[in-house]
């Protein structure tokens, strides 16, 4: 064995670079990382008491894992044995990526498409085919449908992050139905647009819709994802690749308590997606900006050379929004994350000074 190979191993890792979180910034009206902070905060104080009551964290959650997927499935009209969870949304997506590809499978996704999912294709040395979006960040379907000849897996997050485009539910569907491979449709935004595809599982062998409760539910912390697919991949995928106890006692029972309460949920969809329309508006309203159209809880615009200033302004105040760069052929990207009424009044506020 090569002498110096758990170091060149480590240096190979350490060039990657990995996954870029977000900076801190205290106290911060905390607008850059997609979070649901409309869900109420008295919503997450008694889904985690209750929990709390139901858990006994000295015992492993036997039984816990299918109780949590019988929740699901009656919240999502989807059967049980379609069904699989993980630790969060991306560790579902790192599994079948290390056990579904390698160096001589070709990945076919946009550029951008979801960061962690990008530097996972790198970890795993899993060649990309990442076709760009447009100049008003929108994606051609025929540009897919022509590249999905030379691709082994397709991968699309539906809306996308961070441009917030969804195709057109028939157009999807038809790129689904033509590709011969393995079809990854991360739906992490789901809620927040105007279609699913989990439906098409049911006649779709080759199609795995992934979800998570992070967003629509505002259980970012938790971390707390789950997918549909076949039956077939599913058991093989729970009861083979998944671990043992993927996912906590504490993180088993809340997820049912909220399930159970999705109602709260769908009212903060609905705020979300009224405050999506006013920041569009709003922001559409000055020369500086070009703002991007968004199916997302979020909203992408394009600062120009001005973008840094923007950023910095902000964070001065105590606003925190992702800076992003350079997409495609627009250097100045950041993007928005909708929060609650006084969250985003507080961003506008600072725009309209910056700007006024």
């Amino acid at each position: 064995m090569k002498k110096n190979w758990f170091e060149e191993k480590i240096s190979k890792f350490n060039s990657i670079g990995g996954y870029q979180k977000p900076e801190l910034i205290q106290d911060s009206v905390k607008l850059d990382s997609n979070e649901n902070y409309v869900m109420p905060k008295q919503f997450q104080n008694d889904i985690l008491s209750s929990a709390r009551k139901n858990s006994d964290i000295r015992a492993y959650p036997l039984g816990g894992v299918e109780r949590l997927i019988d929740a699901i499935s009656k919240s999502i009209k989807i059967p049980s044995a379609m069904i699989g969870v993980g630790n969060g949304s991306d560790q579902i997506l790192d599994l079948i990526l290390s056990n579904f590809a390698s160096k001589e499978t070709k990945v076919l996704t946009s550029n951008p498409t979801f960061g962690f999912f990008e530097e996972r294709c790198k970890l795993y040395d899993i060649p990309l085919i990442a076709i760009p979006f447009s100049d008003d960040m929108k994606l051609d379907i025929a540009d897919f449908l022509k590249q999905s000849k030379n691709a082994d897996i397709l991968y699309l997050d539906s809306p996308n992050n961070p441009t917030g485009f969804q195709f057109a539910k028939n157009e999807l569907q038809k790129l689904i139905q033509s590709f011969d491979g393995l079809v990854i449709v991360d739906e992490a935004y789901g809620e927040f647009s105007e279609y699913s595809l989990s439906d098409m599982v049911k006649t779709q062998d080759n199609l795995i819709v992934v979800q998570t409760l992070s967003k629509s539910f505002g259980l970012a912390g938790i971390r707390l994802g789950y997918f549909v697919a076949s039956k077939k991949f599913t058991e093989a995928f729970m009861n083979v690749l998944q671990y043992p106890y993927p996912i906590s006692t504490i993180t088993i029972e809340s997820g049912i308590e909220a399930l159970e309460k999705s109602h709260v949920m769908k009212d903060a969809i609905d705020n979300i997606k009224t405050e999506r329309k006013r920041i569009i508006e709003t922001l559409n309203k000055y020369d500086a900006f070009q703002v991007f159209d968004s199916k997302a809880n979020f909203v992408l615009f394009d600062a120009h050379s001005a973008y840094k200033r923007v950023y910095s302004a902000l964070s001065e105040q105590g606003i925190a929004i992702r800076k992003l760069g350079k997409i495609g052929n627009h250097d100045g990207c950041l993007r928005v994350t909708i929060g609650t009424k006084e969250m985003n009044s507080k961003f506008l506020l600072a725009i309209r000074d910056l700007l006024g």
